[in-house]
């Protein structure tokens, strides 16, 4: 469906739990950044137990 936006300046952001806040497009931006960057922290924190724990899952599966 086609639309048009009255106000180009202004979004509005999904911030979590159903919140929204109302940003300019450079302060957007800069959330979103922010955002991956903690989002990619945090999968290379789990990621070493993620594995090993695969690796359990394996020996299990090899002795069953």
């Amino acid at each position: 469906v086609p639309g048009t936006l009255n106000d180009v300046e202004h979004v509005l952001v999904d911030v979590g739990t159903g919140y929204y806040v109302e940003k300019n497009v450079g302060d957007s931006k800069k959330f979103f950044k922010r955002k991956i960057d903690f989002l990619t922290k945090q999968i290379e924190k789990v990621q070493p137990a993620l594995q090993e724990k695969h690796s359990m899952k394996q020996a299990v599966i090899e002795v069953m």
